[in-house]
């Protein structure tokens, strides 16, 4: 009788931490279905727009969507894989910065409408995940780019801050089991995007986004054999130009880095 009992408590424990482990879709198909309705991708899929009108209408779908990662405990957020963790991190990233403009839209036209020191759109602590109160800085920077934890500069390239000069939101949800192959194709589409990133023969110089001059440090750690800004940029030196010499002089070293201004304009879709 007793073992019975035991049976029964040890099958009714595991069938309710089966449960618990289901309420979450590690697919974000919700998620997913608004990016793809919403998203234009153009420049060849080098960059994207937003139809922020439209993905207003869907609004309640955001919100609960939304609402799926509020509901995940940090217990449980610890317990999965770090591609599952770094999926979600950077996902509720994205989808909390288009709430965010949506809280204002159409009467913005740049994040920073919110203002720089009071109402700070990046620290203002405007929703919760694992029962706290968050920020998107507190998901980019005290959790995504803390030390000894994901350590991928990659996700640089993933989190989006809603305006033109960020490199693009992607037309889907990022999820675990494609997590490496889908940050590689977002550094890709983002070096291959001359507006953004591109060599100048006249000045012999690479002409980068900003985003390497302010997470210079994250691009000297997290990918293999890289320890210098430069040594990334060799890396994928193609990406940057088509000709065989500068690509060389980039490989080498030579190239002076430099930085394109920012543009925070609003990454809306029109139509």
């Amino acid at each position: 009788m007793i073992y019975k009992q035991i049976l029964t408590i040890l099958s009714l424990w595991l069938l309710a931490g089966a449960a618990a482990w289901a309420q979450f879709d590690h697919s974000h198909a919700a998620w997913s279905t608004l990016l793809k309705k919403h998203v234009v991708v153009i420049d060849s899929g080098k960059a994207s727009q937003v139809r922020y009108a439209e993905i207003a209408k869907d609004r309640p779908a955001l919100k609960t969507y939304l609402e799926t990662l509020a509901k995940v405990s940090e217990a449980d957020f610890k317990s999965w894989s770090k591609n599952q963790q770094l999926a979600f991190l950077i996902n509720a990233y994205n989808a909390h910065m288009i709430e965010k403009i949506l809280l204002r839209y159409p009467n913005i036209k740049s994040v920073w409408d919110y203002g720089k020191v009071f109402g700070n759109p990046f620290k203002d602590k405007f929703f919760k995940l694992f029962g706290r109160e968050f920020a998107l800085d507190t998901i980019e920077h005290d959790t995504i780019r803390a030390k000894g934890v994901y350590d991928d500069p990659r996700i640089h390239m993933a989190v989006n801050c809603a305006s033109i000069g960020c490199p693009m939101l992607r037309e889907e949800a990022f999820v675990a089991d494609k997590l490496d192959a889908q940050l590689e194709d977002q550094l890709v589409r983002t070096l291959s995007d001359k507006t953004r990133n591109r060599y100048n023969a006249t000045s012999n110089a690479l002409e980068v986004s900003e985003i390497f001059k302010w997470y210079a440090v994250d691009f000297t750690s997290g990918l293999k054999g890289i320890k210098s800004r430069e040594q990334f940029f060799a890396k994928y030196a193609n990406l940057l130009t088509d000709n065989a010499e500068q690509q060389k002089i980039i490989r080498d070293g030579k190239a002076e880095i430099k930085h394109l201004d920012y543009d925070w304009g609003l990454n809306d879709a029109k139509k």
